[in-house]
């Protein structure tokens, strides 16, 4: 059977085009990569075109709803375990609303809010996640933060 390879890129609608763009380019550290007048932005983390498209509806447009059907979240692969701290500590210094951390013995993910509500996540998942014993269990065997003594 043919499938998709991977999941290509998200596009979401937000109030503020400029407010987010600011959120997208400062905290989550992606790269215009084009830019359709006021009415589309495209943004990148890596060599492709894009992974995340952003249209403005306007500042009295309703925020996302949690009753309703639609996207719950979208995810943000980190490379390296290191990424996903360094990324977390960034988070906590922009002052960005995270949700929620979950994790299983394979992946670790922080979850946060854009200015407009729309939830993002940051995960690291090791290379054997999908074989790894206890696999949704569990728990992930390194930490965000050390503790101090």
């Amino acid at each position: 059977m043919v499938k998709p390879g991977q999941l290509g890129h998200a596009n979401i609608r937000v109030r503020d085009l400029e407010q987010s763009e600011k959120f997208y380019t400062e905290v989550l550290g992606l790269d215009v990569t084009h830019r359709r007048g006021n009415n589309i932005l495209f943004l990148s983390g890596t060599h492709l075109s894009h992974e995340l498209a952003i249209s403005p509806l306007g500042p009295d447009a309703p925020a996302p709803d949690k009753a309703r059907v639609g996207v719950n979240h979208f995810a943000w692969q980190m490379a390296s375990f290191e990424d996903l701290q360094a990324m977390y500590r960034r988070l906590k210094e922009k002052q960005v609303n995270i949700v929620r951390m979950r994790q299983n013995s394979a992946s670790m993910g922080i979850y946060f809010t854009d200015p407009d509500g729309n939830e993002n996540e940051v995960y690291y998942e090791e290379a054997d996640a999908r074989w790894r014993q206890g696999g949704w269990e569990g728990q992930f065997p390194r930490k965000l933060e050390q503790v101090a003594v």
